[in-house]
């Protein structure tokens, strides 16, 4: 059973090495010039690449503190392979993310080798076979998928959640307010089931990403860079996973299916689509194209059309409103059994 007192010093290690590393990473980022132009603002703008390792290693500490707690006060080793395939999941997306980063944006691993890369990077679960192979789908009930769950499922859904998370970016503290989002909800949902393990590691993860909003915020000093958003994705599926949620993860992953829908609408179109806005000398953001390619495109367009001035910190709040009232449904949903 959960330790409250366990979590929460598992959560303040997390926050506290997120925080405290966030500055000195900063300084260094931006003395050896390794910095990106912020794409919404006008003139040359530079922050700070690949803030977002810290904020992995700031959830790895929290879950060894977790792991360490139960082991040595509680006396047993509670969570211990499911903990230790989240820290060696996580890791291993990171180092992927920031080779990305590292390399440079559009100029570093090709989509195929970042999709080859990141199929393997299941195996942590793979080992501790994460899961159960029963799944309930709708209108058809239970079925048992056996071996096939954890050998072609769970790879293929941390796959799929990686690179999806990665899709809604591009804004400061875009990323990083959507991941705590799904962290909320993922936790709230957990609690409700009695699910152990979920709310801890979804928690010790938020206190992180906590940590990493004081630099991401607008205006940004510090970008995620690929190498959160792998993380948080991949971290994602994992939980959901663990938890035996597939249904309600997956309901609370609908922004980025209709995401995926818009960008495979800009590549009928022709059009590689950047999740980036124009920028004016009011602050304000216009739509990059014509048609609508990304949520981001479509919180411009309705910013517009409700009388609202569509800056960056509104276009970011706007989406991270939209993930809130899909956590919402999927909450209610629940309540009424249909999930």
């Amino acid at each position: 059973m959960s330790n409250p007192e366990y979590l929460m010093a598992a959560a303040i290690t997390s926050f506290a090495v997120t925080y405290v590393l966030m500055p000195q990473w900063i300084k260094v980022a931006v003395r050896r010039g390794f910095v990106g132009r912020d794409m919404n603002k006008l003139g040359d703008n530079y922050v700070a690449e690949g803030g977002g390792l810290w904020a992995v290693v700031g959830c790895v500490f929290g879950l060894y503190v977790l792991a360490s707690l139960y082991r040595y006060l509680g006396n047993e080793p509670t969570y211990s392979d499911e903990l230790f395939a989240l820290t060696s999941l996580l890791l291993l997306t990171a180092l992927l993310g920031f080779m990305d980063d590292v390399l440079g944006w559009k100029k570093g691993l090709p989509a195929w080798l970042r999709v080859a890369f990141i199929a393997p990077i299941s195996i942590p679960l793979i080992v501790i076979k994460a899961g159960y192979s029963k799944l309930s789908i709708p209108f058809i009930g239970v079925v048992d998928l056996g071996i096939i769950y954890p050998l072609v499922a769970v790879p293929v859904g941390v796959l799929g959640a990686a690179n999806a998370f990665n899709m809604i970016a591009g804004y400061n503290g875009l990323e990083v307010g959507m991941g705590l989002t799904l962290m909320a909800f993922t936790a709230i949902y957990s609690l409700i089931k009695g699910i152990d393990l979920v709310p801890q590691a979804s928690l010790i993860m938020a206190s992180s990403l906590m940590a990493f909003a004081r630099f991401n915020w607008y205006p940004a000093k510090v970008f995620p860079g690929n190498t959160l958003t792998y993380a948080v994705g991949a971290y994602y599926a994992s939980i959901v996973v663990l938890g035996n949620m597939e249904k309600f993860g997956i309901s609370l992953f609908t922004l980025y299916f209709i995401e995926f829908l818009l960008f495979i609408r800009g590549l009928k179109d022709g059009v590689y689509k950047e999740n980036f806005g124009v920028p004016r000398p009011d602050n304000s953001l216009d739509e990059p194209y014509d048609r609508v390619y990304s949520l981001t495109h479509l919180s411009i367009k309705l910013l517009k059309c409700l009388g609202i001035k569509p800056t960056e910190p509104k276009v970011t709040l706007t989406l991270i409103s939209l993930q809130v009232m899909v956590g919402l449904i999927a909450l209610t949903v629940n309540a009424l059994g249909m999930i």
